[in-house]
């Protein structure tokens, strides 16, 4: 493995920009971004306000930029008290910022359905970040629960479609209550949609080392939707002759995630199916603990929002036994996402370095709470050399 001071040099001989395999749009660098928080409920507290803590350490470290943050307190405790997640002009007050790095939304308090709608999804859809992108590795130090599956075995990018399909949110429901109350949930699909995130997941195995993708629909019991998806990924894939292509029903795919994952790389998928898809990948790597998630809009006409997978797990808030590790891995997509490559590399030299030791939350096997990873990982970032 390289050392800090070769990924930082390396980072910085290219102008401070190098290609994490996601941006498909050129990044304009800036000395000093502004970063909307919002930590909403449960753990996301605690593990943005870990992450915020690093962030600050390392560019004060690295001394090339500078993060303005600003917290908001849009969430359930706000909801309860006002009726609304958000103010009203919640998107006019996003689009001020570079980025938006986002904990969890969700408490036994409100159901489910009332608070993705009301916060998260109110931020993907109008602000058009329709790629949502899921790395998944095994981090060193972390194990699978696959037998003999080790670090390099397991290496993909999951390219969720993030506006459309199963969670457009069409449909309704009528005679409620009745013996023949109707629900109906359509899943929406259109050719601009698809052929989009098609472009979008192509250009992400282009650059990939493998340049290999693998796309998943369920096209034989599906004749409509899933159907159209498959003639519209041919017709983009023609654009990407460099491009091995390969289809998987996706019953078919979880079995082939299991049993085979060198078999993969870049992985596309429907909104419902990558959301199921990339929640295995997530096990299969080691634990839910470490997924990052990076919801972006390719043409950088807004801001990309950034958040770790594992949801507000309200079962250990407020017990200090959170593992930051997929909000530190996901604060790293956005500084690769802003162009700050080098940023991006250190933070995740340092992330790979204290997993390595063993420094580990339950989740993966280890007795480390929030904070002492949180310490060990800024621990390593201040022995960085600075160039």
């Amino acid at each position: 493995m390289s050392s800090a001071g070769d990924i930082v040099s390396s980072a910085a001989a290219n102008n401070r920009t190098a290609t994490n395999g996601h941006a498909i749009a050129v990044p304009t660098l800036k000395t000093s971004y502004k970063i909307a928080s919002i930590p909403g409920d449960g753990i996301g507290p605690e593990v943005v306000s870990a992450t915020i803590e690093v962030l600050k350490v390392l560019t004060k470290q690295l001394d090339v930029f500078e993060l303005e943050i600003t917290d908001f307190d849009w969430g359930t405790e706000r909801y309860l008290k006002t009726g609304r997640y958000t103010p009203e002009d919640y998107l006019e007050v996003l689009k001020g910022f570079d980025a938006i790095l986002f904990g969890s939304v969700g408490s036994p308090s409100v159901p489910d359905h009332i608070s993705l709608w009301g916060l998260r999804l109110a931020i993907c859809q109008p602000l058009q970040q329709y790629a949502n992108v899921r790395p998944t590795r095994i981090l060193p130090g972390t194990k699978s629960p696959l037998a003999n599956c080790q670090p390099g075995d397991l290496d993909w990018v999951i390219v969720r479609e993030n506006s459309e399909g199963e969670y457009a949110g069409q449909g309704g429901r009528s005679h409620v209550g009745c013996d023949h109350e109707v629900a109906t949930e359509l899943s929406i699909f259109t050719r601009t949609g698809v052929r989009r995130i098609a472009q979008f997941a192509f250009s992400v195995a282009q650059n990939r080392p493998r340049k290999m993708l693998t796309y998943v629909t369920k096209s034989n019991a599906q004749r409509n939707g899933m159907v159209m998806w498959d003639e519209v990924i041919k017709e983009v894939a023609e654009d990407f002759p460099d491009v091995a292509v390969d289809h998987m029903l996706v019953d078919a795919m979880t079995v082939r995630m299991v049993l085979n994952p060198r078999s993969l790389d870049t992985i596309l998928a429907t909104n419902l199916h990558a959301d199921i898809l990339s929640d295995l990948a997530a096990a299969l790597a080691g634990s839910i603990g470490i997924a990052p998630t990076a919801n972006l809009d390719p043409t950088r006409k807004n801001p990309s929002m950034f958040e770790p997978i594992h949801g507000s797990a309200f079962d250990i808030t407020g017990l200090g036994l959170a593992n930051p590790v997929a909000t530190f891995w996901t604060a790293s997509e956005m500084l690769h996402w802003l162009g700050e490559s080098e940023a991006a590399m250190s933070l995740m030299y340092a992330v790979e370095k204290v997993c390595a030791a063993g420094i580990v939350t339950k989740d993966l096997g280890g007795k480390a709470g929030t904070k002492e990873v949180t310490d060990a990982v800024i621990k390593e970032i201040l022995d960085l050399k600075p160039q």
